[in-house]
C-alpha cells in the first residue's frame, strides 16, 4: 500500500465521528481520481422514526433534483445495494429501466461511479459508499486496486453511525416453564379439570393444582385460562385445539 494511502486508512480508523471520517474518505476519493464521494446510511429493520443519514459533495442542484422527483425509489443502485454486498458500477445497463434517472446524472456530472455497500447485522444498518466523477470510465483495475480500502471505510461508517443511534429494545423473554409445568398447562389449554390431568399423569389433584398455581406466578397472571392464553401468545403453547 502507499505510505499516502495507509497514512489516510490510519486516520479513518481513528476518527470517532461521521463528521470528521467523511472528510478523511473525501480527500482519499479526490486522491485516486474521484469528484464526489457519498455516505448513505439506512435500515430496514427500524421504525418510522428512524432518520437515514446522507452525506455527500455531489452538486446542491442535483440533491435538490434527487429529493424532489424521489429518485431514491426507483434508483436501480439503492436497489442493488439493500441487498446485496458486491460493488456495482454506473453504467447506461444498469440504468436501463430508469432513462431519466441516468440522463438527469449525465447532466449533473455524475457520469463515472461505482458503489460498495455494507450491511452490519448487528445493527440492521445498510451502509452504501458511492464514488463518482465527472470525466473518464471506470477501469476494473481501478475496483480490484481500491476495493478493500472502500470496502473497509464502509463498514467503519456503519460503526460509527451505529454507536449514536439506541439500541432497538430486545423482546422479553418468556418465562421458564419446567416440563411438567408445560404438560399440565397444555392438558387445561384443551379442557381438562385437575382430576382428569392427575390420572392421565399419574399425579395427585394437589399435585397437578400446585403447577398450575406455579404457572400463574411465572406468567404474571390471575387464574388457570388466563395463563393458557398468555402462553400461547409468548409461544409457550402452541394454539389450543378442541
Amino acid at each position: 500500500m502507499e505510505r499516502w494511502k495507509a497514512s489516510q486508512l490510519k486516520q479513518l480508523s481513528f476518527a470517532r465521528e461521521i463528521e470528521t471520517a467523511y472528510p478523511i474518505l473525501l480527500r482519499f476519493a479526490q486522491n485516486i481520481g474521484f469528484n464526489f464521494c457519498a455516505i448513505t446510511l439506512t435500515s430496514t429493520e427500524r421504525n418510522a422514526d428512524f432518520k437515514a443519514l446522507q452525506i455527500n459533495n455531489y452538486p446542491k442542484e442535483w440533491n435538490q433534483l434527487y429529493e424532489k422527483e424521489s429518485y431514491s425509489k426507483i434508483d436501480p443502485v439503492i436497489a442493488h445495494c439493500n441487498l446485496c454486498v458486491l460493488p456495482i458500477v454506473w453504467t447506461e445497463e444498469v440504468f436501463a429501466q430508469t432513462p431519466q434517472l441516468w440522463g438527469a446524472q449525465q447532466q449533473h456530472g455524475l457520469r463515472h461511479g461505482w458503489s460498495q455497500s455494507f450491511h452490519n447485522q448487528a445493527s440492521g444498518l445498510c451502509t452504501t459508499l458511492s464514488l463518482v466523477r465527472k470525466n473518464a470510465a471506470l477501469d476494473p483495475l481501478e475496483l480490484y486496486e481500491h476495493f478493500g480500502y472502500i470496502f473497509y471505510a464502509a463498514s467503519h461508517m456503519s460503526e460509527l453511525f451505529a454507536r449514536t443511534l439506541p439500541k432497538p429494545l430486545k423482546k422479553p423473554q418468556p418465562p421458564h416453564l419446567s416440563p411438567r409445568e408445560l404438560e399440565v398447562l397444555q392438558l387445561s389449554a384443551v379442557g381438562k379439570t385437575a382430576y382428569e390431568i392427575a390420572r392421565i399423569l399419574c399425579l395427585s389433584e394437589r399435585t397437578v393444582n400446585y403447577h398450575v398455581q406455579n404457572v400463574i406466578v411465572k406468567l404474571d397472571v390471575c387464574n388457570k385460562i388466563s395463563a393458557v392464553t398468555a402462553a400461547t401468545r409468548c409461544g409457550l403453547l402452541d394454539a389450543p385445539t378442541a
